[in-house]
Order: C-alpha cells, then structure tokens, then sequence
C-alpha cells in the first residue's frame, strides 16, 4: 500500500469534556437517549482521534450530519473552523440549528441537502462522513465519494470512519445496533480493501486503521488525501 506521511494538528487540543453540553441543547427525551447512544458508540476519545487529521482553520464539510451531533462537537472544540452539516432530513437540520443556537457557537451552520447535487459555493479546506457509507446504497458511493473529491481543495483530506467487515461477530454487533437505531435503514458494509480501491481510482492517498474500542465495534478510519 502507497504510505503518505499525514501531520496530526497538535494545535488541536480537547476540552474537558463538551459532551453533556451538547446532548443538553436538544429537547425531546427521546433524541437525547439517542445523542447519548452515539456519543457512546463514538465517544470523545475517537471523535479527538478523527479531530487530529481535520485542518487547523477553514471550511469543513459533515457529511450526513443528522441532528448535528458532532458538527458541534468540532466547532465547539475549534472555533477557527466554520463547519457546514449537510442531511437529507429536514426536521434533524432543523434541531441541530435550535441547538447550535442555544450553544451560542456561531462557526457552524446547517443545510438541508443531497451531497452528491447539492451547489456549494465554495470548496472545502476538510469534509468527513462519520458511519454514513455502509447506510448508503452501494451504486450511490462512488457517485457520492466522486463528488466531495471535487469539494476538496488540492492537499486536503476526506476522513472516512466506518465500519470493517471482520471480525464477523463484531460485523454482527453492528448490523444489530444498526437496526435497533433504524429497522428501516438498509446497511451495506464495504471490504476494506474494496473502498480503498475505489477512493485511490478518484485520485486520493489513502491511509487507514482500526480503531480499537472495549466495546465489539470493528471500528475503522480512512484518510483520503486529494492528490493533484
């Protein structure tokens, strides 16, 4: 595998503990259990460990960022970044801009939106989709991954975390907890080597690892860098 030397941003320094400060600016108690199941699923120690490869300042692009969890998390945590979260579900944007409100941050905004046709006006300095691409059809990927590849400015990174398709019985684990969070929701987990494929044919450097947790979660990271 082609190795790329990535700088972690020291500048990047995690607070005490933002967590509980989020999950208190949403209302109903049935969106707060669920903000909590996500920050457990992925609690800070990983969201600062995905933090690391963002940029130091500049626009910063969450990709399917639902009720805007860790959109805020990251302006929280930066507030040289202006983050832009995008989702296809209005009434999600709708809650994450009620709670950016109440958290007074004002370096991040919300857009209802499809990623791969929505018409941003500028490019981004960083963009990350946190356990979007096994919830994505498969023929939609490519055309998804193609398009923030665009949104990129040369030298920038695309941060991946997902899921790995081994060990099985945490593979299972997490197709479980995925249908507890949405029975509806189609899952289609990628093998590792399958996506990296497609993401070095879009002309990225791909670093990736695992990330181990105490929970079964086969946790995995890529960062893509944009070549050219």
């Amino acid at each position: 595998m082609r190795s790329t030397r990535y700088e972690m941003h020291t500048q990047y320094t995690p607070q005490s503990n933002p967590v509980g400060e989020i999950i208190r600016a949403y209302d109903p108690g049935v969106i707060k259990a669920y903000c909590w199941a996500r920050f457990q699923i992925l609690h800070q120690r990983f969201l600062d460990e995905i933090g690391q490869y963002l940029p130091r300042s500049g626009r910063v692009l969450d990709v399917g960022c639902g009720f805007g969890l860790f959109s805020l998390y990251y302006a929280k945590m930066n507030p040289f970044l202006d983050v832009l979260g995008i989702d296809l579900n209005p009434l999600r944007i709708q809650m994450a801009r009620t709670a950016a409100a109440r958290l007074q941050l004002s370096n991040v905004h919300y857009q209802v939106g499809d990623v791969t046709s929505y018409e941003f006006q500028a490019t981004f300095d960083g963009v990350y989709m946190l356990d979007i691409v096994h919830h994505v059809p498969r023929q939609v990927v490519r055309l998804l991954t193609a398009r923030l590849h665009k949104t990129l400015r040369p030298g920038c990174r695309l941060i991946i975390k997902d899921v790995e398709t081994v060990p099985q019985y945490k593979l299972w684990w997490t197709y479980v907890l995925d249908k507890l969070m949405d029975m509806r929701s189609e899952v289609s987990y990628w093998e590792k080597e399958e996506l990296i494929g497609l993401l070095r044919d879009l002309n990225f450097e791909v670093f990736r690892h695992s990330m181990v947790d105490i929970l079964p979660y086969p946790h995995i990271l890529y960062v893509c860098q944009k070549l050219g």
